[in-house]
């Protein structure tokens, strides 16, 4: 039976999207991986499965390219907002979030960052804003939740990192009972430079949840004031975030196509 799709990205960061709020569709890792595979599937970051939910307009499941399935993701976020074509509520196993589509793209309520270690989670206490951790020149990073882990490295020059090398030694760190997203950012002007390694992904050009959580990190410290302006290598996100306020994000989003695929043949 072919099952049609709608592959879409949010600044480079891209999604296949399955609409199965009518017709259920039954993933698991291995089909996952198998879509996301770039030359035996469609290819892509993740897998997004659009659900009905009892608690919201609709439910939003998204699998990483390695099978697992995860909390949230910012950029896929926007992508559905766009799909839904107005205001929604999204239930997305980190909480539920706000969307409003704004032409060409949406924006975001992402809820309440979260700083206690174990809601991070950490393996054990301590103060999430000031780590009292590094790994090589990569040291004394700020941790938080937003919906999922991310681990905030702020240096000179995020370009410079060799985050291709470290990004995989800190996400499995056992430090992350859940593995963590890498973030590595420069402050330039007021406005943030930022590099992400993405749990079950890799080096990716775009990460909503890592913008959001090192928005909220630099403003924790003072670095920066919202609303502020992340540039990612693919395009820049604004976030805007106060101490005890949910934060938004907003940013573009991009149909890229419709198609249909024949998901026994990828088994």
């Amino acid at each position: 039976m072919k099952r049609r799709f709608h592959k879409m990205h949010g600044l480079g960061n891209d999604f296949v999207i399955f609409d199965a709020r009518e017709t259920p569709l039954a993933l698991d890792a291995a089909r996952a991986r198998a879509i996301a595979d770039r030359r035996t599937g469609i290819g892509c970051d993740q897998l997004i499965l659009i659900e009905p939910s009892a608690i919201a307009d609709m439910k939003m499941r998204i699998f990483n390219a390695d099978g697992g399935e995860v909390e949230a993701c910012g950029n896929a976020s926007r992508c559905v907002a766009l799909l839904a074509g107005g205001g929604a509520r999204i239930e997305t196993s980190g909480g539920v979030i706000g969307a409003a589509a704004l032409g060409d793209g949406a924006t975001i309520d992402m809820g309440e960052p979260r700083f206690g270690w174990d809601e991070i989670p950490l393996a054990y206490a301590m103060d999430s804003s000031a780590m009292p951790v590094g790994w090589e020149e990569l040291r004394d990073p700020a941790a938080v939740n937003v919906g999922n882990p991310h681990i905030i490295f702020f240096v000179e020059d995020a370009d410079a990192v060799d985050l291709e090398r470290l990004g995989p030694l800190i996400e499995h760190d056992p430090l992350f009972p859940q593995r963590v997203n890498v973030n590595v950012a420069s402050v330039e002007d007021g406005a943030l430079r930022l590099r992400v390694w993405e749990r079950g992904v890799g080096l990716t050009r775009a990460c909503g949840t890592g913008a959001c959580a090192t928005a909220v990190a630099a403003i924790r410290r003072q670095l920066v004031r919202g609303p502020v302006e992340v540039h990612l290598p693919g395009g820049t996100l604004s976030i805007d975030w106060e101490p005890g306020s949910r934060i938004r994000m907003t940013g573009p989003a991009t149909h890229v196509f419709t198609g249909e695929i024949e998901l026994e043949a990828l088994a």
